[in-house]
Order: structure tokens, then sequence, then C-alpha cells
């Protein structure tokens, strides 16, 4: 298949596997009870309704986030976790700033050290699941 589809043969694969869709397809339709849900191209999809997190381990836990930290980003997209340990602030992949230097420096600010971070993005399967439960 790999094969076809590098000499431009449209191949329609249909799979309740999706992450052998999420390696092979260019487009990708989310049927759900037989109705088509959207069409789209994979990377547009993604990019779309695809979440990204920035996960901060603390090296000293939070009882509560500071008001400053505000000031950088919208307060829906902080939220603290494992018991005031872990900090992840959720951004538009869409927008042209993502407010992840805006936030570093707000911490700095506060004298909240960073131990460890990471990035992380929703998997197509994430995008399939909240697709198919918005319908319901």
């Amino acid at each position: 298949m790999h094969r076809l589809r590098e000499n431009g043969v449209t191949i329609i694969l249909t799979t309740h596997y999706i992450e052998e869709a999420e390696e092979m397809a260019d487009r990708i339709a989310v049927i759900n009870k037989g109705e088509i849900v959207m069409v789209e191209e994979k990377t547009k999809l993604m990019n779309k309704l695809g979440k990204k997190q920035l996960t901060l381990t603390l090296q000293t836990p939070l009882s509560s986030l500071p008001e400053m930290l505000f000031e950088a980003v919208d307060e829906q997209a902080l939220t603290l976790q494992d018991e005031g340990e872990t900090l992840v602030y959720a951004y538009d992949t869409q927008q042209e700033q993502s407010g992840i230097p805006e936030l570093l420096r707000q911490l700095d600010k506060c004298d909240i050290n960073i131990k460890d971070l990471h990035t992380s993005q929703s998997s197509l399967e994430d995008i399939f699941v909240s697709l198919v439960r918005e319908k319901q």
C-alpha cells in the first residue's frame, strides 16, 4: 500500500485502527453511525482540532496559581495538577503567539522554578473521540 500511495494511487482505507490511518492517510473522513462527520486533510484536521499542552513539573508544589500568571495567559488555559506539583498550559496551535514565552517570564517573576517541561499534542484518536462525542 505504501508503494501505491507513493505512486499517486488513491487508496480508500476503512479501519478501526486510528494509528494506521494516522500513519498512511493524507485526508481523513470521520464516519459516525454511517454519517460523515468531517472530511479534512490530516494536517489541517490536526492543526484545527488538535490541542497542544505545555506541562511543567515544578520544583516546589503550589497551593494555588498566582494572579500574576494570568497577565500572560488566559485563566482557563492554566491548570494545577498532581497536588500542585504540575502546571499544565493548554494553548491554541492556530494562534500566531503561543503565550509560552510570556508564561515563562511570569513564572520567573513569581520565583516559581521549573524542574522539567514537555509539550504534547492531541493524537488523531483524541480528535476522533471528541468529534464522535460531540455528535451524540
